[in-house]
């Protein structure tokens, strides 16, 4: 598997509202994105979306590499959460992508 960019939620959001700077935006354009199901699941379960909003997740996410999570991922997940003793969502969310790149 080549190696890439783990995009998150936020970042997808800026991009495809054109709200990252230039440097990230040519990034982005120049890599075949990679994103999480976590991602997956937060883009595509927008529910305020309008319809033309939908379409452009859905060309993004199936144009997009998506990495599921396996259990080494979720049970090294929980090992660093207890270490490092967070009830932050933002912080789970990135521990999930640091374990999806170590393993």
């Amino acid at each position: 598997m080549e190696q890439g960019h783990l995009i998150d939620t936020n970042t997808t959001i800026d991009y495809l509202d054109n709200k990252l700077p230039g440097n990230s935006s040519n990034l982005i354009d120049g890599i075949t994105a990679q994103i999480s199901v976590i991602t997956r699941t937060e883009l595509l379960g927008w529910t305020n979306a309008t319809e033309e909003q939908v379409q452009v997740l859905e060309r993004f996410v199936h144009a997009s590499v998506v990495h599921n999570l396996d259990e080494s991922v979720i049970v090294k997940a929980i090992e660093l959460r207890k270490v490092h003793k967070t009830n932050s969502q933002m912080l789970l969310l990135l521990l999930l992508l640091l374990c999806m790149t170590l393993l």
